[in-house]
C-alpha cells in the first residue's frame, strides 16, 4: 500500500522515529497510525535494552512550578541527538517528569543513586519497628527486606509509580518512549525544591 508523505510526518512527529522506520510501520499497519505507533513501540521496546549503553549528551533542561511557586523542579533528560530533543514527543515526556517529581517527591534518579548509609538506617528502622510491633524473629528479616522495597519504590523516580497510570513506573514510560523515539532516553538528575522545606526533607 502507498503511504502519503504526510502520513510518515505525522507518525514521524508524534513517535520522534526515523523516516524510514515510519514508512515501514505503516505500510505493514495498512496506513493506519495508532497501528503504526503500535508496531514502532513493540519494535522499540525490543531495542530499548540495546540502546541504553548509548551515549546520550543532548537533551533539555525542564523546569515546572507548581501551586503558585510552592514546588519547584527542575530536570534534566538526556537522549543522543538534537533532532529528538526538539521534538515535541521528547518535550512532553521530559514535561511528565517533572510533574512527577512535583508530585512523587522522590530523592533519588534510580536506586543505586541511594546512599549505602541511607539504606542501612531505613534497615534499622523497619527492624526497630518489626521488634517494637513484636514480630517473631524468623520473619523479622522478611519483614525489613519488605519495607526497604517500599521506601525505594517511594524515594526512586524510575520505581515510582506514574501518577497517571498506577499500574507502570517512571520506567516503564521511560522504555516506551525509548521504544517510540528509537534513542537511548535517559533522565540524568533532578532538583525538587517545596517553599519550607529543606531538600532532605523532600
Amino acid at each position: 500500500m502507498a503511504v502519503s508523505i504526510e502520513q510518515i510526518k505525522e507518525l514521524r512527529e508524534a513517535t520522534g522515529a526515523g523516516i524510514m522506520d515510519c514508512r515501514k510501520a505503516l505500510e505493514q499497519a495498512g496506513g493506519d497510525i495508532q497501528k503504526a505507533q503500535e508496531l514502532l513501540r513493540e519494535k522499540g521496546l525490543a531495542m530499548a535494552a540495546k540502546r541504553a549503553s548509548r551515549e546520550a549528551s543532548e537533551g533539555v533542561v525542564e523546569l515546572y512550578s507548581h501551586g503558585n511557586g510552592r514546588v519547584g523542579v527542575m530536570v534534566e533528560v538526556n537522549c543522543e541527538t538534537d533532532f529528538v530533543a526538539r521534538s515535541e514527543a521528547f518535550r512532553e515526556l521530559a514535561h511528565e517528569l517533572a510533574l512527577q517529581i512535583a508530585a512523587g517527591a522522590p530523592r533519588y534518579v534510580r536506586e543505586e543513586d541511594i546512599p549505602p548509609e541511607v539504606l542501612a538506617q531505613e534497615a534499622a528502622r523497619a527492624r526497630a519497628l518489626a521488634l517494637e510491633e513484636g514480630k517473631p524473629e524468623a520473619v523479622i528479616e522478611r519483614i525489613v527486606a519488605g519495607r526497604l522495597e517500599k521506601f525505594k519504590d517511594e524515594v526512586v523516580l524510575l520505581r515510582q509509580a506514574y501518577i497517571r497510570d498506577e499500574n507502570r513506573t517512571i520506567k516503564d514510560l521511560l522504555l516506551d518512549k525509548i521504544a517510540a523515539i528509537g534513542e537511548n532516553i535517559l533522565v540524568r538528575r533532578f532538583v525538587r525544591w517545596e517553599l519550607g522545606k529543606s531538600n532532605e526533607e523532600g
